[in-house]
């Protein structure tokens, strides 16, 4: 079984890497965040031409989320429980014994404004969600664009970066909860001290990939079952370096 996330920051300017790759590649589930559509205009047709059944809530602009997979979700559920549900920013597709979820959490802009405190509280009603929905028995993958660098290693520079709405300890605390409930960040499962291994490299920043100008913020969570018969993690520098790329890397999981 093979699993990537991507956030593809607009999946119509960004087909002509997600196709070639899954074609390529072959992944059984493919996790797309920021997809920047709106429903009636996804391109499914492209996905349904490689075999690939479609699961997706999008909205022009902004936000968006997508499950590609090759085996058709027996049920699809959208956001979160609430009046803010955020269906465009989580879905959780169920296949058989095994369940995906596929998150882009929200950025947080600055410490300062609101949209922070609001993505601080996503995460904490996110663990809720797992806790009232699922086991951590069970089979499940969380994967996504979280915001969040988890440790020093997954960003290029700590120091100077300490503090950025995805390199603060506020965030840690809420992210190292959500882990509580029975995850395994699976990149670090198998390359537990491997420096310069991130996902997201600014389109601001002047040659970002070549100087290693980085940040680890896409992740691929399993709960223990899942994570114990893992067998690689590989983020995919290749697609961020194809002519018009996301600012974000593929990230995949083999089993």
């Amino acid at each position: 079984m093979k699993i990537a996330s991507f956030n593809v920051n607009s999946i119509r300017s960004r087909l002509h890497i997600v196709i070639p790759w899954l074609d390529k590649n072959k992944p059984d589930y493919l996790c797309m965040q920021e997809t920047k559509v709106d429903d009636a205009m996804f391109p499914s047709d492209e996905f349904e031409k490689l075999g690939y059944h479609l699961s997706f809530k999008g909205g022009k602009q902004y936000n968006g989320v997508a499950i590609a997979s090759r085996q058709k979700p027996t049920k699809v559920n959208f956001g979160l429980p609430g009046k803010t549900a955020d269906n465009d920013r989580l879905v959780a597709a169920f296949f058989d014994d095994l369940v995906i979820l596929n998150a882009y959490v929200p950025q947080g802009q600055d410490v300062d404004k609101p949209q922070f405190a609001y993505k601080l509280e996503w995460l904490k009603k996110l663990k809720k969600y797992l806790q009232k929905n699922f086991d951590p028995r069970q089979k499940l993958v969380l994967c996504g664009d979280f915001n969040v660098a988890p440790e020093n290693i997954d960003v290029h520079d700590p120091k100077r970066i300490l503090g950025h709405v995805s390199f603060n300890p506020q965030v840690w605390k809420e992210y190292k909860e959500l882990l509580s409930w029975g995850l395994v960040d699976i990149f670090r499962l198998h390359h537990p001290d491997e420096p310069e291994q991130y996902t997201f490299f600014d389109y601001r920043v002047r040659d970002s990939v070549g100087r290693k100008l980085g940040w680890r913020v896409d992740h691929i969570l399993a709960t223990d079952v899942l994570a114990k018969s893992s067998k690689s993690c590989v983020i995919d520098m290749q697609t961020r370096l194809e002519e018009k790329p996301s600012d974000h890397a593929v990230i995949y999981a083999q089993w």
